[in-house]
């Protein structure tokens, strides 16, 4: 068969589903991506077996054939060629020919029917949000997701959808980030999903800041998410994910507000010469003042102040530097709120004017 495109028109969806495909697999097939052609458009799908992304373009199709094609050699073409650029594909049994101008590249296949493909059981909850939405609330917490924890369920991110709320909370058991947003999702219960930590960082990639509706369907093992032509579908996590309500402290008596870009620079000014394993730096809060303080095993020391908005005791406390830096990252107003009890407990991070996302940190002993 023949199939007649322009380099843009493949492009676009072969950007949005390489990645997905990992560099190295367990299966040579995966590798590759499947192609179904008829009718005036192709269906293209990447999966590496826990995620698979599925995306369909109109293209000029003169029959029906299901194929697969080594994902990364096709996207590397598609770059190469000229912007403007036509593009010939004939399918054969055990190869691909394609032609645009004067270039010529041949590309094995391997069987349609051999490609693997995530089925979700029956959808027990659907509903719909706003992709702009779903991305504030990833890219607002995802930072927080362990990475390759023998506690599996913190190597992702929980979803937690009620009536009225949809809430995404993270941790790695050292700091936790919480976001919630108001919205009607007519869930009668709270339902909690775990998404692996490659199925988020996956969708803060394919999520746009439209106010366009992208429709969830959620089943007993999988979750999928449907935008336009392209489906996403994700595992989830099996396991519970600890009652973070618990980790968020309370009664806390001392109040800080603070600048958050002053902060921010003093703190990466400062972490220059922390411990580079441990990264930690001792906070010390007075009448108006914040100084910091980091050292290193080499005994260089480094040494900042800032003015803050504080009244109360002198309070020490040492905190992981890396942590709030990517907390200030996230939060998007200029002034910051930190909630403190004493040198043991843990802080409280959050906007000034706004509950809707909050930040836990556990202090260090320095």
């Amino acid at each position: 068969m023949k199939i007649l495109t322009t380099r843009d028109n493949l492009l676009k969806p072969l950007q949005q589903v390489s990645g997905v495909v990992e560099r190295r697999q367990t299966l040579p097939i995966l590798a590759n991506v499947l192609i179904n052609a008829g009718q005036g458009k192709i269906n293209i799908t990447a999966t590496d077996l826990e995620v698979e992304m599925k995306t369909t373009t109109l293209m000029d199709c003169d029959s029906e054939s299901d194929f697969t094609l080594p994902a990364r050699k096709l996207l590397d073409i598609c770059k190469a060629l000229p912007e403007d650029a036509n593009i010939e594909l004939n399918v054969e049994s055990e190869r691909v020919v394609i032609k645009s101008g004067r270039s010529r590249f041949t590309l094995g296949v391997l069987p349609a029917n051999d490609y693997p493909s995530i089925e979700p059981t029956a959808s027990s909850h659907r509903f719909s949000v706003t992709q702009k939405l779903l991305k504030r609330l990833i890219e607002k917490t995802q930072f927080a997701m362990a990475i390759q924890d023998v506690r599996y369920y913190l190597n992702g991110l929980l979803l937690e959808m009620s009536q009225n709320q949809i809430r995404a909370v993270a941790t790695d058991g050292h700091r936790l980030a919480l976001s919630e947003a108001d919205c009607s999702l007519n869930q009668e219960t709270g339902l909690q999903v775990i998404l692996p930590r490659k199925a988020v960082l996956e969708l803060a990639r394919l999520l746009s800041d439209s106010d366009e509706t992208i429709d969830v369907d959620v089943s007993s093992n999988h979750i999928r998410f449907i935008m336009g032509e392209t489906s996403f579908t994700s595992k989830l996590i099996d396991g519970k994910f600890p009652d973070y309500q618990r980790v968020i402290p309370t009664n806390m008596d001392k109040e800080i507000t603070a600048d958050r870009d002053q902060l921010k620079q003093a703190l990466m000014r400062t972490s220059i010469l922390s411990n580079e394993k441990y990264r930690g730096i001792r906070f010390q809060f007075s009448n108006g003042l914040l100084q910091l303080l980091a050292h290193n095993p080499e005994q260089e020391e480094a040494e900042d102040e800032m003015e803050i908005d504080y009244q109360g005791d002198e309070l020490i406390i040492g905190f992981n530097v890396g942590y709030l830096i990517e907390v200030l990252n996230v939060i998007d107003t200029d002034s910051v709120k930190l909630y403190l009890s004493d040198s043991n407990s843990s802080c409280l991070i959050q906007n000034k004017d706004s509950e809707q996302s909050r930040y836990v940190i556990m202090p260090m002993r320095l």
